[in-house]
């Protein structure tokens, strides 16, 4: 569709923006939101009628698009029928988006509790794993992301954490694998798997197993910048985590329902964990919604003990009847398996052949929907083209990266010195094809940054 210019109702919702709402991670005097008009498919637009291709996919979560119009036809019954209930009800919408989720974990990871989305989640993960273990510590990687809530964040790996982080959380940060910066002097995958998990079960050693509560890993890293794990470095950690008695928790909120071209990502890795996180992609976003699925045995701890926790929107009727649709649609139509394809037949070729012309892209990752560049000062030394953590004149070539590819109706997703590649999962290949013209575009503008 052709949005039409509604310039003065534009105006209003950006002055009420900028009057009263606060922002999340920004200095509120320094930002200049885009007021948006309206979003459909794999685009929205703002009130000068300018369309975007959401290269996002919001912040990673509208994985069918934007008013995919059964998953609104379902919160549109839903309302109808009944708008909110208890939670400590058994509930039609409720149950069966237990149920569907249930079918689609790897392993016994049948029972759901329901939260309002990714960080929750893994708060509550961690308070499971602490009090099936008895135990106090938990351990997180460098570069990952996992919430903004105060566990969350402690648990989080990248500068973010920093401001909020108490030093009295309980956590323990160790080096995850990652050959392209790896911190094992590796060689290899091979080299880099083995090293990685060395060094966890040292660590583990010197905080003292009988202490650690839980591993907490993103099966694929997003926001750090969707580093794949090597060959048998999960596996080895289910492996660590048997030998010590600790509680494997996997958060798949941005990973999981399509995102990597499987339900899962670690069906991409054959390996189950005790506790699972979730949120995003199982309903698109379109209300808020996340969860744990958790194992036989860590459910086992709470069948005749109170779990101590809950929230009053757990397991919201609207956000499980559109985590339904959504699961059904995204069956029905293919579109795991539509994002697999394209991951493999479209994506990873054009950014592989992107990154032979262009100097500013270090290395290409990624798998289905779900890729990020690597963008360098130079190949050779690998000198990421702004400085870790960067901000004001020091992200310049990242900022007019991003405004490049804007001005050319794409809307990136930039965090330090990567641009990541995850559009809805299932955008059309002409869609597609169309923001990764506009990327080279972009990246030529990178290219000028680098020596």
């Amino acid at each position: 569709m052709t949005p039409e210019p509604h310039l003065q109702a534009g105006a209003a919702v950006k002055a009420a923006d900028r009057a009263h709402v606060f922002h999340s991670w920004s200095a509120q005097e320094l930002i200049d939101p885009l007021a948006v008009a309206g979003a459909e498919g794999s685009y929205f637009w703002d009130y000068e009628g300018k369309r975007y291709l959401d290269l996002a996919s919001g912040l990673v979560y509208t994985n069918i698009g934007y008013q995919h119009p059964k998953v609104v036809a379902a919160i549109q019954e839903q309302a109808a029928r009944m708008t909110t209930f208890a939670p400590a009800f058994a509930v039609e919408a409720r149950s069966e988006a237990a149920r569907l989720i249930a079918e689609r974990t790897p392993g016994d990871l049948d029972k759901i509790f329901f939260t309002n989305g990714g960080a929750d989640a893994v708060e509550h993960a961690v308070r499971m794993a602490r009090l099936h273990t008895g135990r106090p510590k938990v351990l997180s990687a460098y570069r990952s992301y996992h919430g903004g809530t105060q566990q969350a964040i402690n648990l989080t790996g990248d500068p973010r954490r920093w401001a909020s982080d108490s030093g009295t959380a309980g956590v323990v940060h160790f080096w995850g694998p990652f050959l392209y910066r790896s911190r094992f002097y590796a060689e290899t995958e091979e080299q880099e798997c083995a090293r990685a998990l060395e060094h966890l079960e040292t660590t583990i050693a010197f905080e003292g197993p009988a202490s650690v509560a839980a591993i907490v890993l993103e099966t694929v890293p997003g926001t750090a910048g969707i580093m794949m794990p090597p060959a048998g470095y999960l596996a080895g950690v289910r492996e660590i985590c048997d030998k010590y008695g600790i509680v494997f928790v996997l958060d798949e909120v941005m990973a999981g329902f399509g995102r990597t071209g499987t339900w899962f990502a670690a069906d991409l890795y054959d390996v189950v964990p005790d506790l699972m996180t979730f949120a995003k992609g199982v309903n698109s976003g379109y209300v808020p919604l996340g969860g744990v699925a958790i194992s036989a045995k860590i459910a086992e701890t709470f069948a005749e003990r109170p779990y101590p926790g809950g929230l009053t929107y757990s397991g919201h009727p609207l956000a499980c009847a559109a985590a339904v649709a959504t699961i059904n649609v995204m069956a029905e139509e293919g579109i795991v398996e539509h994002a697999a394809r394209l991951g493999a037949e479209v994506v990873e070729p054009a950014l592989r052949e992107l990154a032979e012309r262009h100097p500013s892209v270090g290395e290409v990752r990624g798998t289905g929907m779900f890729w990020a560049l690597d963008l360098v000062k130079n190949r050779e030394t690998r000198e990421p083209l702004v400085p870790y953590n960067a901000t004001g004149q020091a992200a310049t070539p990242m900022s007019a990266f991003a405004a490049s590819a804007k001005s050319h109706g794409v809307w990136p997703f930039v965090n330090m010195n990567r641009t990541h590649v995850v559009p809805p999962c299932n955008i059309s290949e002409a869609e597609l094809k169309e923001g990764l013209e506009v990327l080279d575009t972009a990246l030529s503008v990178a290219d000028e940054y680098t020596e």
